[in-house]
């Protein structure tokens, strides 16, 4: 692989200032990005990185998801793209690294590739993946979803957020719905760079993860119903609080995931009480709860005690419990050509690395269904992310995106060779 794209380097400069200007898109006080799918902000942040793309002479696409896709042309336009790709929206206190520099990285390799006067096999795409997050529209990777046919379109259209806006009203709102039909573009291969969100690398003096796949992750959505009282006139023993009962079964989901440790995690993210008034008592409480683990097996038996737990606790208060599994994404598990080209363009470059499963989701776990994929993980501070304290060095994204070139054009090199005649 050594002599495949020969001394080619990205401009950790130019990288580093691209970064620093979208984190201006949305940023916050204490030094993060508050920038929501589908709002203003987002919009704002596609318009850079369209114009952005289209000045290094990339063609714009633009697909019924919002998904959008700058190309690059190849010698060969027959091929299947190289893509390149992450996320460009944040959690509501998100930081300036989770899914930006993947999208940022692909229009360094595009830009680098430019100067060099490097001309590919196949053409090389950088993709915007639309609601990566899920937070303001759930499950998450909803648009990566819809392209590899584990949600359909209109079942996208109809997600709404929490004040009742739908993902297709805003989608059009912002001017992001595109002609092209979501899916219907074939992939060569697919590469991911991402901060690792969590300490292993930092830990081990590790600059490169090498990530072989992501376990799997089930949502759920839970109400709880009681009778709203007066909270001073209602005796202790009559009550139906549904906030008590909620506050139980939230212990019950941190009970399954110790139960279920160490590669099991669980987590209420959201709650709401109703009616929110200071002296009546709750008579309905809304939460999330977000399962993981590595084994899909482990998993299932995870949702069935938490189901039994939940249950005991609403029949242990008096109210009544609905849990919905609103999302079941299964353990992945990448392409091991690409893999290994990413160990390899490690390797080269003299970096310290290992391999690793992500515990977070990606859109990459989507697109393993219908391309060769893997990710390319970097350190973050403390493994903190999903944070406006999330932290990665300049020289580490650098790093992670001179691997991201090297396993590109060592995968470009490798399909371009088992193209017939």
């Amino acid at each position: 692989m050594s002599g495949i794209g020969g001394n080619l380097r990205i401009d950790a400069e130019r990288l580093w200032a691209s970064i620093m200007e979208t984190a201006a898109i949305g940023a916050t006080e204490k030094g993060g990005i508050r920038r929501l799918t589908l709002t203003d902000l987002d919009r704002a942040v596609r318009d850079w990185f369209v114009a952005r793309c289209t000045e290094a002479g990339c063609s714009i696409s633009v697909d019924e998801l919002g998904n959008i896709a700058a190309r690059r042309p190849g010698r060969d336009n027959s091929l299947p793209p190289i893509a390149i790709g992450s996320h460009l929206d944040t959690q509501p206190t998100g930081g300036k690294f989770d899914g930006v520099i993947g999208v940022l990285a692909g229009l360094e390799v595009l830009r680098t590739l430019n100067d060099a006067g490097y001309q590919t096999h196949a053409p090389i795409e950088v993709i915007d993946w639309t609601n990566e997050e899920g937070s303001r529209f759930a499950p998450a990777m909803l648009a990566s979803g819809v392209f590899a046919g584990a949600f359909d379109r209109d079942y996208a259209y109809s997600r709404t957020d929490r004040e009742g806006l739908s993902f297709g009203a805003e989608l059009e709102r912002i001017g992001y719905r595109g002609d092209e039909i979501c899916g219907a573009r074939r992939l060569g291969a697919f590469f991911e760079l991402h901060i690792e969100q969590g300490p292993i690398l930092e830990a081990e003096g590790k600059t490169i993860g090498i990530v072989t796949g992501v376990q799997g992750m089930r949502w759920y959505e839970v109400t709880v119903t009681g009778m709203e009282c007066h909270a001073g006139s209602t005796p202790m023993h009559l009550r139906a609080d549904a906030l008590v009962a909620a506050a139980r079964m939230i212990g019950a989901v941190q009970a399954v995931g110790l139960a279920h440790a160490p590669d099991a995690v669980a987590t209420v993210g959201l709650v709401e009480v109703r009616p929110n008034s200071r002296n009546v008592i709750p008579g309905e409480v809304f939460f999330t709860i977000d399962l993981r683990h590595p084994d899909d097996a482990v998993l299932a038996a995870m949702e069935a005690a938490l189901r039994e737990r939940l249950e005991a606790a609403a029949r242990e208060d008096g109210v009544a419990m609905a849990l919905t599994r609103i999302w079941d994404s299964p353990s992945v598990h990448f392409d091991a050509g690409c893999i290994e080209a990413v160990e390899d363009a490690a390797r080269t470059l003299g970096f310290g690395a290992r391999r690793m499963v992500s515990g977070a989701g990606h859109d990459a776990a989507y697109i393993a269904r219908v391309a060769p994929t893997t990710m390319v993980f970097v350190p973050c501070e403390k493994g903190i992310s999903h944070n406006e304290a999330e932290k990665s060095e300049p020289g580490d994204i650098a790093a992670g995106a001179d691997v991201l070139l090297r396993a590109v054009l060592a995968t470009d090199e490798r399909l371009a060779a088992r193209k017939p005649g």
